[in-house]
């Protein structure tokens, strides 16, 4: 299902590979103007420009550190600048490195820099946007988190800390914005390999799944085109799973 965001402005994080990619080309599809932020693979950003183009869509490229308050401003600056207007949706897509640590390996500053990403740069985004969403009255924000925060990863508490911070964030900023008509909502994916993961056997994962198959990067998209529309305005503060029932609650 197609939702329609026409004459909407999208902003993607981490928008040019895995995830963020699909994300991108599905609320290009959807009728946004899509804003493809990378942070150094300038050249996977504008293959996912020129795919949205191809497909009669509207994309634009824009580099920026999202965890540099200074480069957030100016990305966002640079965008609204290319685009012409101020952003309707915010989709808080990025990530970094994912180093899977003991509790005897972590130092404070492992568990910092998972925060510099599902936090801080959300934080960072969300501030530089608001004046625009303020003063339309309506806006989306999207947080992209992880089924680990419900299955508690061994090994893996940097990342899953970091992760389960986001429902709290979520939560709170939803009841903030709500009287300005914007929502915050995120979404929760399970296991979806992408480049990332290398050539990752699966099988596994897959047998726990009720669904009994992996998701598609299609399947959080196709949610994030949804939560980005009209038929979705009356859903905010939710913590969505998408993940074929491997996970329950929260």
């Amino acid at each position: 299902m197609s939702h329609n965001l026409n004459e909407k402005i999208a902003l993607v994080t981490g928008g040019s590979r895995g995830l963020g990619k699909v994300i991108s080309l599905t609320l290009a599809e959807s009728g946004a103007m899509v804003i493809v932020n990378y942070a150094n693979n300038q050249e996977s950003a504008q293959e996912t420009v020129d795919l949205i183009k191809s497909n009669a869509g509207k994309a634009i490229t824009v580099k920026g550190d999202i965890t540099d308050e200074d480069e957030v401003q100016r990305l966002i600056s640079e965008a609204e600048e290319k685009t012409g207007g101020t952003i309707d949706i915010l989709v808080n897509n990025a990530t970094g490195p994912q180093p899977e640590l003991s509790i005897e390996e972590s130092t404070w500053q492992d568990y910092l820099n998972q925060l510099e990403y599902f936090v801080k740069a959300p934080l960072l985004l969300t501030k530089t946007i608001l004046p625009g969403m303020k003063k339309k009255m309506e806006g989306r924000i999207i947080n992209i988190g992880s089924e680990v925060v419900q299955l508690g990863n061994p090994n893996f508490g940097n990342y899953v800390t970091a992760k389960s911070s986001q429902i709290g964030m979520t939560r709170s900023w939803a009841s903030e914005l709500g009287p300005l008509g914007i929502t915050v909502n995120l979404i929760n994916p399970g296991f979806i390999p992408v480049e990332r993961h290398g050539n990752v056997d699966p099988s596994s994962y897959k047998k726990n799944v009720p669904l009994q198959k992996m998701g598609e990067p299609i399947d959080i998209a196709n949610a994030v085109a949804f939560l980005s529309s009209n038929e979705a305005k009356f859903i905010t503060g939710q913590s969505i799973s998408v993940n074929g029932g491997n996970t329950f609650g929260i």
